[in-house]
């Protein structure tokens, strides 16, 4: 969804040309995608700007995450800075694209979202791992640790997943093989129910085991 109806009509032929895809709802802002949506018209995909009048799109992600929360929301925005990509995946969104997106890149994230249920840029990574601060103060919650069944050692994994060291790096830095490294990362992805590096470091932000300024 997007304000600008120029950009919208554009974009609903560029999608429309895509094939599988067909686009049903078009929307001004939030509240006018509201009064559309519903259980009998409701899209597996949403295409969601930020900067809309009435009804911005923060309050329409959390509005989708209360009541759709199997939609997918693709953020297509002109901000990229770190608080508005760690504010709109915090609130669900499965992918965050800048509005300067080249057609075949625009073409595989849609498609990435339809296979794999999410579309992470090296982009959001980056803006991920450069925003988290105080890493030495990384302190786990013993009651959510135990909740969640993680080792100490699956832990200090994390902390470190949430740098920019390499997988190669983190191997070295906990004097383990790269194999035993691919080891807890997959086990991590199957505890936490997320599929790639950018889901360990969200669960990391989301459950306070890292800060954000």
């Amino acid at each position: 969804m997007d304000d600008h109806k120029l950009f919208r009509d554009g974009l609903v032929e560029l999608i429309g040309g895509f094939p599988g895809y067909e686009v049903i709802i078009e929307a001004d802002n939030g509240q006018d995608f509201l009064r559309q949506v519903g259980p009998e018209r409701l899209p597996d995909i949403v295409l969601l700007d930020i900067n809309m009048k009435l009804m911005d799109g923060y309050e329409t992600a959390q509005w989708l995450r209360e009541h759709y929360p199997a939609v997918k929301i693709l953020v297509l925005s002109m901000y990229e800075d770190e608080n508005s990509v760690i504010r709109m995946l915090r609130l669900g969104a499965r992918g965050y694209v800048l509005k300067d997106i080249r057609k075949k890149e625009l073409e595989q994230a849609l498609a990435s979202l339809v296979e794999k249920g999410y579309y992470y840029t090296e982009m959001i990574t980056g803006k991920l791992i450069h925003a988290i601060s105080h890493f030495d103060e990384i302190k786990a919650d013993p009651s959510f640790k135990e909740l969640a069944g993680l080792s100490q050692r699956e832990i200090e994994f994390l902390k470190l997943v949430c740098s920019e060291l390499t997988y190669k790096d983190i191997a070295d830095r906990m004097c383990l093989s790269v194999h035993t490294i691919d080891g807890y990362r997959d086990a991590l992805f199957e505890k936490l129910k997320v599929r790639s590096r950018v889901g360990l470091v969200l669960y990391a932000i989301k459950t306070k085991l890292v800060f954000v300024d």
